[in-house]
């Protein structure tokens, strides 16, 4: 596997995430975005970060929390640089950045999903509900499943999104789990993205 640094990644798009089309019929209200304390949350004290894992592809996501349980196929990146995501037509499915750190391993790994699709709530419609203190778990293709817990869940901007804090390489096991969010607009679809941020505190 040819690996890159998370860097290179460039900003995920809202169009590239979701579509809206849902919404633009309106059959729903829109996604839930996390608070301004969830935000406020990532200066409190956080769980202790385990050991990392040996490199290992992953195989599935869960979040107990909001009812997830998918599985991932690998990304890559897009003739400009951005992540790919994986096809919209599959609502249960989210993809993980493949050129990149392995979940469980030192290092940023990134997963991402879409919000929703034209038949309605996909994959991650949830992640602005997420609390800090939730637990995200990878199943890896080695037979472990790789414990993460949430620090912050943010949204951004589209037009300002932060590249080197969500993709820049970290000392310790690390996970940003992506979708779109920010908002929605008949005019301009999804304005921004959600961005989980998580670390490994466990392993089973």
């Amino acid at each position: 596997m040819r690996r890159v640094g998370n860097t290179a990644i460039a900003a995920v798009t809202a169009a590239a995430l979701c579509s809206g089309a849902w919404l633009l019929w309106g059959a729903g209200s829109g996604p839930p975005q996390p608070s301004a304390a969830e935000s406020r949350a990532a200066h409190a004290r956080q769980a202790p970060a385990a050991p990392a894992l040996p490199p290992s592809p992953p195989d599935r996501v869960r979040i107990p929390a909001l009812g997830v349980d998918a599985p991932l196929t690998g990304l890559g990146l897009t003739p400009t640089g951005s992540l790919d995501v994986p096809p919209a037509d599959r609502k249960n499915l989210a993809g993980w950045y493949e050129a990149g750190t392995t979940p469980g391993e030192r290092g940023t790994a990134i997963v991402a999903g879409h919000v929703d699709n034209a038949e309605g709530p996909a994959v991650f419609y949830r992640l602005g509900a997420l609390k800090r203190g939730a637990t995200i778990e990878i199943a890896r293709r080695d037979g472990s499943t790789a414990l993460f817990t949430v620090d912050v869940v943010e949204v951004y901007d589209a037009r300002a999104f932060p590249d080197t804090k969500v993709y820049g390489t970290a000392p310790r096991p690390e996970l940003r789990v992506i979708t779109c969010g920010g908002g929605w607009s008949h005019d301009t679809g999804y304005r921004g993205n959600v961005v989980a941020f998580a670390h490994l505190t466990g392993v089973r």
